[in-house]
């Protein structure tokens, strides 16, 4: 059964730093998402804000109005914002207390551990709730290293790549995921950052806080309990920010880890420069699919969009563009749905579903 969640997001709600509460406003298995902490949206619908479709979770101005309209407590209070910097300010720190103060769980996705800072530690004691610090990694003796195992898996694993972080990786591999299931096609998945574990993904683990001896086996191993536990006739795993950004290293891990058979990369085509790195520009799309190719050996069989800053000609457009430049069937999940993957998927492993029509 969910548990209600309030989620902070002030000033980032639907923009690139607010990915966590955005990813939990569309999907969550685990939570039910009861209000959107942000002042500069106060008074909309999150979904409507973030996709043009109401889904009845309101926007509130702050902790006091979020209460006041709800009229209850909710169970969690979640920290939905992922910026680059990975401390909370003052002003962050007081909302988290408050939030304590007020009788709600913590959910924290930064990996500033709250649990080991005694002032929120303490008062979470003082007002009987917990603090989750859902990045923090297991004792180094649960930790896997890589062991080649993956080598023995005979279910398709594809990775849903990018050309940047927070550019919609995690969104197509989930909405990919529910397309399969629809088909009758059994798929499983494996997160590898925050969100996805928040959402309630039964396989992975937050790549980015592990040392490099670990990372490629905790991927790995996120695959091997997927595979052996769920038989599934596909694996699909959720990428982090791109193999050619300077400031991530988790692509590499994740491709090392889970060898994949084939690759779907996202990309937004307005953006120039890196996430958070204006002065840094992107490799770009041709660039990044090349780099990916000669790193892994595995061809990359599709293309997603993110269609920030554009319109729906623009959308429609640029698809055509990439579909005749790069051969390659390109599709806006949250847009178009995922049709063209499935078809993509089913030419690629034809023992998926072979009854499938193919157009």
């Amino acid at each position: 059964m969910k548990v209600e969640a309030l989620v902070y997001c002030e000033n980032e709600f639907g923009k690139i730093d607010g990915k966590v509460a955005n990813g939990l406003v569309r999907q969550s298995n685990r939570y039910n998402i009861v209000g959107i902490i942000d002042s500069s949206k106060a008074g909309q619908d999150a979904g409507e804000c973030l996709d043009g479709i109401r889904n009845q979770i309101p926007i509130f101005k702050n902790i006091e109005d979020a209460l006041n309209m709800l009229n209850r407590v909710p169970r969690y209070f979640i920290y939905g914002i992922a910026p680059i910097t990975s401390f909370l300010d003052g002003s962050q720190k007081e909302v988290i207390l408050s939030a304590i103060k007020r009788g709600m769980n913590i959910v924290n996705g930064l990996p500033e551990f709250l649990n080991d800072n005694t002032i929120f530690s303490n008062m979470a004691i003082k007002h009987s709730v917990t603090i989750q610090d859902v990045r923090k990694p297991p004792r180094r003796e649960k930790l896997h290293s890589f062991t080649g195992e993956i080598k023995k898996v005979k279910t398709p694993v594809v990775i849903v790549m990018g050309t940047d972080c927070a550019v919609g990786k995690r969104t197509s591999a989930l909405l990919l995921v529910e397309a399969l299931r629809k088909e009758g096609i059994k798929a499983s998945f494996i997160t590898t950052g925050q969100t996805g574990l928040l959402q309630g993904s039964k396989y992975g683990i937050a790549i980015d806080v592990l040392t490099s001896g670990f990372a490629s086996g905790e991927v790995e191993n996120a695959i091997l309990n997927a595979y052996r536990k769920d038989k599934p006739d596909i694996i699909i795993v959720e990428g982090q920010g791109a193999l050619s950004h300077p400031a991530f290293t988790s692509s590499s891990a994740i491709m090392r880890g889970a060898m994949p058979d084939a690759i779907i990369i996202q990309h937004s085509p307005r953006r120039k420069s890196y996430c958070d790195f204006p002065k840094t520009p992107m490799l770009g799309l041709e660039g990044e699919i090349e780099m990916i190719e000669v790193f892994s050996k595995t061809e990359v069989i599709a293309i997603t969009i993110n269609h920030e800053h554009m319109t729906g000609i623009e959308v429609k457009n640029v698809i055509k563009e990439y579909e005749l430049e790069y051969s390659l069937p390109t599709t806006d999940t949250l847009m178009y749905g995922c049709d063209k993957l499935v078809i993509a998927l089913t030419k690629k492993f034809p023992n998926l579903k072979k009854d499938l029509a193919l157009v």
